[in-house]
């Protein structure tokens, strides 16, 4: 049962609102520009009739003012984000805006139609283009932009285009380079952790409402449809490259290492418009996101907008990004262009400067401040991403997970370490009563560490889950970034109730079709238990009939290693297979001993060996505990 805001935390609110820019409309005013039209509640249902996508249960945005369980900084932002359907950004140039979590851009060419980002499921977008076509003349789609390589600007591709017509070469897919390989490789070997974590960090297993989820800093939250994958048929591989695709000249700019592996920039000289991909939203971003990611470089980040500021905004009259709404007119663009490039810049240079000082990446993190020139703009406030944990990315980034002291150097895991806290604390009676008089004066970031102790000593010990899903709540109640908000509200419900069955996979397996056998070999090496493997030393070919490849797989010291390479012929074991059969396997349309029974994995030598290899793979549960032991 979710409690009310405590007074600490409407104090906490009150101090907000003296500390936010003063409102001036804009950012409403030019949110809304452009409108052309929309459906209600944004809603997408996928061919069953489920529905993928909707705003409905948004509806308490619509109060003028914040009730006291949200920040009023989220309050804004999350109203912000609730603006949807089609807008004209400027002459020939549309985005489809509040469908997804991203937004699908449209480019009318001199033929047909360019889609920057076809958002993340085949189903929005889709409603996407149907919406643009109930408004626009109809064309073909031409062309097909990825701006970068994460799901939600790419996962939609197949709801806009036929990949006959891609293959025909009726339909050209443009990416940056490296982006196949940072598209299939980024959520593959440690998948089901980062599957876990971000129900953390969009909150889209729980409610809607003030005391639940309102947003998630880029977006609303996460379509639940069908993901796909086209692999591109051209990629941009110098730092400046221009091409005309339907008559119009787009200057591609790479940016790679910044907010994704994989991204790049496009000016349109033609149109003076400005496309940022997501290296400047309205907010700031994730150095490392909470659910879990390889560290963005926040010096590469900062350096590629400072190329877009001074090679291209000269020559722009709009810039707009992948998530949010645009800004316009030259003066005001390129000011917002410099705050965005300082920003990252800032904590990186700051976040080093204190590195050398001596200070842990928890000491910067809890006295850095933005120069009041930052802070005082709208669009670099902490919705998504926070200065504090970004602060601790960059000490990542260059220092490691280990912050000097040798008395973390080979710290106690959480369970006992709980137990010899509570142990110090005089018992959980003791911690209990200590934590309550701190609770009562607003201490809620100590009592929920001393509590996560407590739960950590004894998870059944239920005062102990409560008060510390309390404190939790109150915290989410107070943050600003919607992301905290998330974490600490589904921490809060798991404490009171438990875990709760994984929800719905989205649907698709393009993305593991896309495999190369190397990531395949990888994923499956991450999977050997070492207690299963134990005193295993195994040979095997592993032969994938149609490309006529061979890889020679190693199990010896608890550890799986394949070679491209020729059959070996003194392997235990040679096991054949056409890549459509793995991919069937990949894709959980059958299982290997299913595959085998039909014929369509053959094994010559002993089997045994074979079976042997399989019997050492780990399955991971999608639902592990994360607050409590």
């Amino acid at each position: 049962m979710s409690a009310d805001a405590q007074p600490s935390t409407r104090s906490a609110h009150q101090a907000a609102r003296a500390a936010l820019p003063p409102e001036d409309g804009l950012d409403e005013a030019e949110a809304r520009r452009g409108f052309i039209g929309t459906i209600p509640n944004a809603e997408v249902r996928d061919a069953k009739g489920r529905v993928v996508w909707t705003m409905a249960g948004y509806e308490f945005l619509l109060d003028r003012e914040p009730p006291d369980t949200i920040h009023p900084g989220l309050w804004r932002q999350a109203r912000l984000n609730t603006i949807h359907g089609l807008f004209q950004v400027t002459d020939r140039i549309f985005q489809v805006r509040g469908l997804d979590v991203s937004n699908m851009t449209i480019v009318e060419g001199e033929q047909g139609l360019i889609v920057i980002d076809p958002v993340t499921c085949t189903e929005t977008a889709a409603a996407c283009l149907k919406l643009y076509r109930e408004h626009r003349p109809a064309r073909p789609v031409v062309a097909v932009i990825y701006s970068h390589s994460h799901l939600d600007h790419f996962g939609g591709v197949k709801g806009v285009v036929d990949e006959d017509d891609v293959r025909a070469g009726r339909v050209e897919v443009v990416a940056p380079a490296g982006f196949m390989e940072a598209a299939v490789a980024e959520n593959l070997l440690v998948g089901t952790a980062l599957g876990r974590r971000v129900q953390f960090q969009i909150g889209h297993t729980l409610a809607r409402g003030a005391r639940c989820q309102v947003d998630g800093g880029l977006g609303k939250s996460m379509p639940a449809g069908t993901y796909s994958l086209i692999a591109p048929t051209r990629l941009i591989e110098r730092e400046q490259e221009t091409h005309v695709i339907d008559g119009v000249e787009i200057v591609f700019q790479l940016a790679p290492d910044t907010e994704a592996p994989a991204e790049m920039h496009f000016h349109f000289p033609g149109l003076r418009a400005l496309n940022l991909a997501e290296n400047a939203c309205r907010t700031l971003h994730n150095l490392c996101p909470i659910r879990g990611a390889k560290v963005r470089d926040a010096r590469k980040w900062s350096h590629a907008l400072n190329v877009a500021l001074t090679r291209y905004a000269p020559g722009a009259d709009v810039v707009f990004a992948q998530h949010h709404w645009p800004t316009w007119g030259n003066e005001r663009l390129t000011g917002f262009l410099r705050q965005q490039r300082d920003l990252y810049k800032y904590i990186h240079d700051q976040t080093v400067r204190m590195i050398n000082h001596g200070w842990t990446a928890a000491e910067i993190a809890e006295s850095l401040r933005l120069p009041r020139s930052l802070e005082s703009e709208w669009h670099v406030r902490g919705y998504y991403g926070t200065l504090s944990h970004n602060v601790k990315a960059v000490y990542q980034h260059y220092m490691s997970w280990y912050d000097g002291n040798p008395s973390n150097l080979h710290a106690l895991p959480p369970e006992p370490a709980g137990r010899k806290y509570v142990e110090y604390m005089g018992g959980p009676a003791a911690a209990l009563e200590r934590a309550r008089a701190d609770f009562a004066r607003g201490e809620y970031r100590w009592v929920a560490q001393v509590m996560n102790h407590v739960v950590f000593a004894d998870s059944s010990n239920r005062e102990a889950r409560e008060l510390g899903a309390d404190a939790l709540e109150q915290m989410a109640y107070q943050a600003e970034s919607a992301t905290w908000r998330n974490a600490f509200l589904l921490g809060a419900r798991e404490l009171r109730e438990g875990v709760k069955p994984a929800p719905a996979g989205r649907r698709g397996g393009d993305v593991l079709r896309a495999m190369t056998d190397e990531m395949f070999f990888d994923d499956l090496a991450v999977r050997v238990n070492p207690q299963k493997a134990d005193g295993l030393a195994l040979r095997l070919n592993w032969i994938v009939e149609d490309a006529d490849r061979c890889h020679v797989l190693e199990l010896e010291n608890c550890t799986l290693t394949a070679t491209r390479a020729r059959p070996d012929p003194a392997a235990g074991a040679t096991v054949r297979m056409t890549r459509a059969t793995l991919d069937a396997v990949l894709c959980r349309e059958t299982d290997i001993p299913a595959a085998i029974a039909a014929g369509r994995v053959r094994v010559d030598g002993d089997a045994a060996d074979f079976d042997a290899l399989l019997a050492t793979l780990d399955g991971f549960r999608p639902t592990f505990n994360v607050v409590e032991p």
